[in-house]
């Protein structure tokens, strides 16, 4: 099994009151409340699920975070495969990829991004370099779900760009969570990349791989937890209370597209949010703090 950072559970900064294992065996009278401001969050974001700045005070955890960024663009990019490496071209890469997160930029925009800023670095030493992060587990995009149903729908294939930890996100555009928190937008992408940490580390024990969707028509939810028998969980991941109401509608439009074409339900559907109170909606879906969510 890989080694990945902590959980929001495992790292204590969630109770685990919804365990994703029993949402799939179908338990969903749930109830809970996370004990997370917006504030708390943005500092978890930048913390990381290292166990080194898990443990010290949050005013020297991102210095921690900082110092096994500069490691990974300065010494283990280079003992994975013995090459000399660019540092500058390799933290550029990280930058774009930074800038990217949680969203479906091509690879070729990503290697155009660091090119750009250096003629002397070429396509073919960009591609090596995403191969060496790739390999070192720095570099882990989310894969787009098929739902394996005859379907007039085109699924988009594009990866969703994730690095494993979102704090390391953070130390590449230099973010701290005050300046997280100025600019909502970015914000919200590096949620998502939290939240998918998480739902990795919950899935793999139940041998569940975590996908994304994407279609023709537009329809997007942003994660899908699917196990080896079958069984699958949607997931969007929203901010705020205010942008529930749009989650639940993409969820439920997957459901119906799914069914109306031969697949199978979904064990659940989930709304994946900030802060707040465990609750149901009047149509079934979840909607959870990650401050809650659990194995």
């Amino acid at each position: 099994m890989r080694m990945r950072p902590m959980s929001l559970f495992e790292s204590g900064d969630s109770n685990g009151s919804v365990s994703l294992e029993s949402l799939f065996d179908g338990h969903h009278d749930i109830s809970g409340k996370s004990k997370h401001t917006l504030s708390d969050i943005a500092y978890l974001t930048i913390r990381g699920g290292w166990p080194r700045s898990v443990r010290i005070d949050r005013e020297y955890a991102q210095d921690v975070v900082m110092n096994y960024y500069n490691a990974t663009i300065g010494i283990d990019v280079f003992k994975v495969d013995g090459k000399k490496k660019n540092i500058e071209a390799v933290d550029r890469l990280m930058r774009s990829y930074a800038r990217n997160v949680s969203t479906m930029a091509s690879m070729k925009s990503i290697i155009q991004d660091v090119i750009s800023s250096d003629r002397l670095v070429s396509q073919t030493t960009v591609e090596e370099y995403i191969d060496s992060l790739t390999r070192l587990f720095i570099i882990e995009d989310v894969p787009a779900w098929s739902h394996n149903v005859r379907s007039k729908t085109a699924i988009r294939a594009t990866p969703k760009r994730h690095l494993v930890d979102p704090s390391l996100a953070a130390a590449a555009l230099g973010l701290d969570g005050r300046r997280l928190m100025s600019d909502m937008k970015t914000f919200g992408f590096f949620f998502e990349s939290l939240c998918v940490r998480d739902l990795r580390v919950y899935a793999e024990p139940l041998g569940g791989k975590v996908r994304h969707y994407h279609d023709s028509n537009d329809l997007e939810v942003d994660t899908i937890v699917e196990l080896r028998d079958g069984r699958w969980g949607a997931i969007e991941v929203k901010m705020g209370a205010g942008d529930i109401p749009d989650g639940e509608s993409n969820l439920l439009r997957l459901r119906d597209l799914v069914v109306e074409n031969g697949g199978r339900e979904p064990s659940f559907m989930m709304v994946l949010i900030s802060t707040g109170y465990v609750s149901v909606t009047d149509n079934g879906v979840l909607v959870v703090p990650i401050g809650c969510l659990g194995p």
